[in-house]
């Protein structure tokens, strides 16, 4: 009985949830039309509304961790689930994402992610990609704000090991700025795929940063590293606490 009222509870969320998208986009449209503030007024909006309705809805609170940079940096997230993205991108002032090109043809998102200075990136053959993306961050470098990249390529199920793209290391060096490590176990209560949402307490944390100028190599590994040991930890932590209740 318990899980057949979390799953409708978490059927409404779903549902209210692109209900939502559709509103806020259709009130900014004229905001984010007006200027690239407006876009990302209305995408920091439709976070705080999932964030919020998550917690009552669901009983899923999520809570962000560590220091959230204000500066240009990039971004090195795990990617577990929609919630991080969610997640990542309302606690950053001016967030931009590397995101998959079949996105930008997606309705409302695509629109407002390209207004808010998001990359489309063709997967494809890796030297052709790696070169298009270097070449495209370098002309969307006129809009200031963070880069988020998710340095797996795609959302990887907690527990599930995925090797780390080379990609983030190339931009990394050519950025030549600092990048902060984001961990997170959103995927244990916000599975990628099916209806039912867990309630709990899902994190994303803000790791220390790496600073610029590092060689390929050891960042990758420092990258690594840290990502996959302060995830793990969360998710140890997330699932003791299920145990626990």
């Amino acid at each position: 009985m318990k899980y057949a009222v979390q799953w409708l509870r978490s059927l409404v969320f779903n549902a209210q949830m692109y209900v939502a998208m559709l509103v806020i986009g259709v009130l900014w449209t004229i905001p984010a039309l007006v200027s690239r503030r407006g876009a990302i007024s209305a995408c920091h909006a439709y976070c705080d509304w999932v964030t919020w309705t998550a917690g009552w809805m669901i009983g899923l609170k999520c809570e962000v961790r560590g220091e959230v940079p204000t500066d240009e940096v990039l971004i090195a997230a795990k990617h577990q689930s929609f919630l991080d993205v969610i997640m990542i991108y309302g606690a950053l002032p001016r967030g931009k994402f590397i995101m998959k090109d079949i996105l930008k043809y997606a309705p409302i998102l695509g629109q407002f992610g390209l207004r808010i200075g998001c990359i489309p990136v063709k997967r494809g053959k890796r030297g052709h990609a790696i070169k298009k993306m270097v070449a495209d961050v370098a002309a969307g470098r006129a809009l200031p704000g963070q880069l988020i990249i998710y340095s797996q390529g795609t959302r990887v199920a907690p527990g599930v090991k995925a090797p780390y793209k080379v990609g983030t290391g190339v931009l990394y060096q050519e950025l030549g700025q600092d990048c902060v490590p984001v961990a997170t176990n959103a995927g244990v209560f916000w599975p990628k795929r099916g209806i039912y949402r867990h309630p709990g307490v899902a994190v994303v944390d803000f790791l220390p940063r790496i600073p610029a100028g590092m060689p390929l190599k050891p960042f990758m590994q420092h990258l690594e590293e840290a990502v996959e040991t302060r995830s793990d930890a969360l998710i140890r932590d997330a699932q003791y606490r299920a145990l626990a209740t």
